[in-house]
């Protein structure tokens, strides 16, 4: 039995005012042209992916008057949730080469300019989706962030700065977390450990990065090679048993595309298709049940940026044909 979180009568009379708008036809994306910026365009990280990403979203027909832009961030923002010296060391380019050899990505005023930003526009998306019962950013999933260090990429932590300042501003009473990157929310885990209304699940590949895993309350490791048919049950039968077990007020879907069979860093052997059925089903689920869901892009490793900002509108894709 999953146990963690509770919801009081109060937020239970709440939620059938929240639900009214579920079905807005017009879809809310959060993005910032902050997200991208000159980068190096052999580096593993594509840093071009966010704002391909928006313009492929536009060539379809899926950008129009729906596109919302959250506020810059700073540093002082993220003190919610992480170590005060860390997050100003990181701003002010103070931490050590080994602390930025963990993150893997090299300083710069830019990359802190979207580092600080991208948390608050997963913050946008969530309110988003309180309001009409789903909302999608075009960035953001930076699991891989600790309370005070970042790795993999990852600086700052969206997905608890998110579900923690939600839940102080009593906009919900409690979240969960369906982290479906190929990497396991390490970071998150870590940090909402002790938070008992906030619910961690990653489902992940269990022999990949990190390789020191940390302890969601709800892990599911998987072996290398897993395929759509595998993948695509435990994904709903999972969320199925959580929302009927938790009954959250919002979710928070990392919907990673790093699954994927060609994905540079992943091992799982999930097709195109695969992907979609599985963001379909996580969405439609959400939709079913009357909760919320907010969705943030994940990781995703490719060669060909084109295809890989592809990859990550297919998410987008399914929330707009909801």
């Amino acid at each position: 039995m999953y146990i963690k979180l509770l919801k009081s009568v109060t937020y239970l009379e709440a939620e059938s005012q929240r639900y009214l708008c579920m079905f807005n036809p017009n879809l809310p994306l959060v993005y910032h042209p902050n997200y991208s910026f000159s980068f190096d365009p052999k580096h593993r990280f594509v840093v071009s992916k966010f704002a391909r990403l928006k313009q492929y979203l536009e060539a379809q027909g899926i950008v129009k008057s729906n596109l919302y832009q959250g506020p810059e961030g700073h540093y002082s923002d993220l003190e919610l949730v992480h170590c005060d010296q860390y997050v100003r060391d990181l701003y002010h380019n103070k931490l050590c080469e080994k602390a930025m050899r963990r993150i893997g990505l090299p300083w710069s005023e830019q990359l802190m300019a979207r580092t600080f930003t991208a948390p608050l526009g997963t913050y946008l998306t969530a309110k988003l989706a309180l309001q009409y019962g789903i909302a999608c950013h075009l960035a953001g999933g930076t699991h891989h962030a600790h309370f005070d260090f970042g790795s993999g990429y990852c600086m700052v932590n969206d997905l608890a700065y998110t579900a923690t300042r939600l839940i102080n501003e009593r906009k919900v009473h409690n979240v969960l977390v369906f982290d479906c990157d190929v990497h396991q929310g390490d970071g998150t885990a870590a940090m909402l450990a002790h938070h008992p209304f906030v619910f961690t699940c990653s489902i992940h590949c269990e022999k990949n990065f990190p390789f020191r895993k940390q302890s969601s309350d709800l892990d599911i490791g998987l072996p290398v090679g897993t395929d759509d048919k595998t993948y695509l049950s435990l994904v709903e039968s999972t969320l199925l048993d959580l929302i009927e077990q938790l009954n959250p007020d919002l979710v928070l879907y990392d919907a990673g595309v790093d699954v994927w069979q060609e994905d540079t860093l992943g091992k799982l052997d999930i097709t195109w298709q695969g992907l979609e059925n599985r963001d379909r089903a996580v969405l439609s689920i959400c939709a079913r049940k009357g909760v919320p869901v907010a969705t943030v892009i994940g990781g995703g490793y490719d060669k060909d940026h084109e295809r890989l900002a592809k990859r990550h509108a297919i998410v987008v894709e399914q929330a707009a044909k909801l």
